[in-house]
């Protein structure tokens, strides 16, 4: 497991000699992994390392985890930052969102006060699969089946996923073989988020009836797509002029590829990611640029909405 993670590592240039890395741990089975991998780097390539751990306090007995992490930390001679939140009983829309913006939030603002580069998280082969699956079941383009990235920037901060060509499986045997229990999450075991019932049910069926190495296959297409995606992003980008705006003239000529990576980018620009944005949502926005007369509008979500002018598609963010 550990050439794998070095190739990893090596493959996309997650890591520099002296960099200070913050480290996602939740005291599960991918985060600890993680973390072992990422020590056995400290001599080797002078990196330092801070834990950090956020307990979500929606499940009964989650502080333990803390507990376990910062045990964890003291042992290894890592510090660790740990957070925990409140008042998601007064939450509004989808828990697995909010849960996801809470985190990130967290990781960006502690590596920050740590002053660490990069960020390290545990996502591995299998979540890349089931990434991928989940994407198509919701509906998506060539942007969601590029999967998990090994490497992003988000806000400033460089966030890395190390064991990204790891498996599951892999993991497990390297930390039975180094006699590390992890914190087992029990929501893992129930069907509340979409991606525990992929993993749970949908997963294990296409193994069984269809083909035994699912997840490899799922993980070589987001691989593959992410390749293509990255080169038709760059031509896309070339001679764009304004970011929130699309030329109604000069665009409605493009190839509806090129044409499409720019409306997503458009949205990109203004909500900092393209999240719950459907291949139906393109369509929509295909449709107000030749279709529909000026001053018509698109809602998108998150607020995101596009106006079309007499020149122009324009995005605009609706306040609060």
């Amino acid at each position: 497991m550990i050439s794998q993670f070095l190739n990893t590592v090596n493959r996309y240039s997650l890591l520099k000699n002296g960099e200070k890395v913050l480290v996602a741990v939740s005291g599960g089975p991918d985060s600890l992994a993680l973390l072992l991998n990422l020590c056995s780097l400290r001599s080797r390539m002078g990196i330092t390392l801070h834990i950090a751990h956020l307990d979500h306090g929606i499940r009964k007995g989650s502080s333990k985890d803390a507990d376990f992490v910062r045990k964890i930390g003291k042992k290894l001679g890592i510090p660790v930052t740990a957070e925990r939140l409140a008042g998601l009983n007064k939450r509004k829309g989808s828990l697995e969102e909010l849960l996801r913006c809470k985190r990130q939030d967290f990781l960006i603002r502690t590596a920050e006060a740590v002053k660490a580069g990069k960020i390290a998280l545990g996502h591995n082969l299998d979540d890349q699969a089931e990434t991928v699956l989940m994407r198509i079941l919701r509906g998506t383009g060539l942007s969601g089946l590029s999967g998990i990235a090994a490497k992003r920037t988000i806000r400033g901060k460089i966030f890395i996923r190390p064991l990204l060509e790891t498996s599951r499986l892999q993991i497990e045997s390297f930390l039975k073989r180094n006699k590390v229990r992890p914190r087992i999450d029990p929501t893992n075991r129930k069907d509340l988020f979409m991606r525990n019932r992929i993993r749970r049910h949908l997963i294990p069926l296409l193994k069984k009836k269809y083909n035994p190495n699912i997840t490899g296959v799922l993980a070589g297409l987001a691989e593959s797509v992410s390749c293509d995606y990255e080169y038709l992003e760059k031509i896309s980008r070339k001679n764009r002029g304004a970011s929130k705006k699309i030329d109604l003239q000069t665009n409605s000529r493009l190839h509806p590829a090129i044409l499409r990576l720019r409306l997503r980018q458009a949205i990109r620009e203004i909500q900092g990611d393209t999240r719950r944005i459907t291949f139906r949502h393109i369509k929509e926005l295909e449709d107000l640029l030749f279709c529909r007369k000026t001053g018509s509008i698109v809602d998108l979500p998150k607020g995101i909405y596009a106006q079309k002018s007499k020149k122009y598609l324009i995005f605009h963010k609706r306040l609060p």
